[in-house]
């Protein structure tokens, strides 16, 4: 019998499983964050639970119906759902509908779908489409160039939205990249961008220019340990630092002194590059400009954070970073979820039995901080249940992944992985207040027919691929 005539053999029935269970039990918790007395019916379609279970069963036939599209379909028409959905990201923006500060809605009757929920799925399929290709190099500089693009581009559109959080979700294709052979540098260097971020919002530039200086002399010392051009390294980073202290002085009376002070280090900068270059010591021009860069992009830190974000997330940011608190304002959310959750205590306290829930103390419970009602109600136990099926659903996901025989399913499978990780793990992170409060769902668990839909396409998607591996696809 033809491998492709036992579709149903084939399918990883444990991931379904483990699918199924998450959503019902969103599906159960969003029951117990909404619970009304007057429609205690958890089939109430006036009510969100009611609607819930409409998004679960549309979500279950798209479920059925990905699984009997041949494979092939998602190889050949990569391109064209991706297209199809940057054309409805265009579109949301001149005519799309405004919900919390946010154009990203398109109504349609009387329900709404999100297009940025769906782009994650079409990026993952275009992406894997591209790098599959015959004779693609990663290493190839236009090839990361359009795999920026493929990546970059829906995230641009999604972040002219005023959607933050899900434009933030598209840097974790990068991981993906990284499994295909993309070097270690580029996550060290992406690693080293977040900290310096964090550290120019938490440093004085004085502080902080000390701290690089610091470190750039121990790395010169280390790479190179005679003192000849040591000390006139050295010289260098004292006459900088009195210069950066005086700055420091000048900005403080009320003088505008950061772009002569950007300027002066630029220059710097370019000087010593100069000295390494005309010595031949190469070690030394790469670690002044990992030096140069740094400064200069600590110094733009507070001009971007001042003028791209908006002033609530700056100040989910302060708060996050302990830089202000305002527990009644900004921190109000996480601080009510992280009552909620440590009120329940090992065991909660049982089923409709959430007070902060019940008297709605925590905002958005049905939705960015459903997971609170989890850890109020069915306490640490239940929490750790959720986790766990979670944790599996990803290390069955990168087992599956593994086995693939075809790139173009290797990579969808990996990208399906990373994005239902950083869903996990910023949503959970938000509600005990380790991560700043971006508002993205739960995968299977937030309400909402958007964000259900999605994930379970870009599931099935690669299920169905599964199916088929030991098909012979022409990628």
């Amino acid at each position: 019998m033809p491998r492709r005539n036992q579709l149903w053999t084939n399918i990883d029935w444990l991931t379904v499983f483990i699918y199924l269970v998450l959503v019902f039990l969103g599906w159960i918790n969003i029951y117990a964050a909404v619970y009304d007395a007057e429609h205690q019916s958890i089939f109430d379609i006036s009510q969100r639970y009611g609607k819930q279970l409409l998004w679960i069963g549309a979500a279950l036939l798209i479920a059925f119906a990905i699984l009997l599209i041949e494979t092939n379909f998602y190889v050949f028409f990569s391109y064209a759902i991706y297209g199809a959905v940057i054309l409805l990201l265009v579109f949301v923006l001149f005519a799309g509908n405004e919900v919390n500060n946010s154009k990203s809605w398109i109504a349609i009757g009387g329900f709404a779908i999100q297009p940025a929920e769906f782009g994650k799925f079409a990026t993952a399929l275009a992406l894997a489409k591209y790098m599959s290709t015959f004779g693609f190099k990663l290493q190839r500089f236009w090839s990361l160039v359009i795999i920026g693009f493929i990546i970059f581009f829906p995230a641009a559109l999604i972040l002219l939205q005023n959607d933050t959080g899900s434009a933030l979700v598209y840097f974790v294709f990068v991981l993906v990249l990284y499994r295909e052979g993309l070097s270690g540098v580029v996550l060290f260097f992406a690693t080293l961008i977040g900290l310096m971020f964090i550290l120019s919002l938490v440093l004085s530039e004085l502080v902080l220019f000390a701290l690089l200086s610091g470190l750039a002399l121990l790395t010169f010392f280390v790479v190179r340990a005679g003192t000849k051009h040591f000390f006139k390294v050295l010289l260098f980073f004292a006459g900088a630092f009195i210069l950066l202290a005086a700055v420091n002085y000048l900005a403080r009376l009320g003088y505008q002194v950061e772009h002569v002070l950007a300027g002066m280090i630029l220059l710097g900068g370019v000087g010593i590059i100069a000295y390494s270059m005309h010595n031949k010591l190469k070690s030394y021009t790469l670690i002044a400009l990992v030096f140069m860069g740094s400064v200069l992009f600590s110094l733009t830190v507070d001009y971007a954070f001042d003028n791209l974000l908006e002033p609530y997330q700056q100040a989910r940011i302060n708060e996050l970073l302990g830089i202000e608190s305002d527990p009644l304002g900004v921190g109000y959310n996480v601080n009510q979820s992280k009552i909620a959750i440590g009120s329940g205590g090992f065991w909660g306290k049982g089923f409709l039995n959430g007070t902060q829930t019940k008297f709605n103390f925590v905002p958005e419970q049905s939705t960015d901080f459903i997971f609170c009602t989890v850890g109020e109600e069915w306490g640490f136990a239940g929490t750790l249940v959720v986790v766990l099926l979670f944790l599996t659903l990803f290390v069955r996901l990168i087992f599956l992944a593994e086995r693939q025989r075809s790139g173009f399913s290797r990579i969808y499978g990996y990208s399906v992985a990373v994005i239902l990780f950083f869903h996990f793990m910023v949503n959970i992170g938000m509600t005990i207040g380790m991560m700043p409060v971006i508002g993205i769902p739960l995968p299977f668990f937030s309400y909402g027919g958007s964000s259900l839909w999605a994930f379970t396409i870009l599931l099935f998607i690669f299920l169905r691929l599964d199916a088929s591996r030991l098909d012979h696809l022409s990628n």
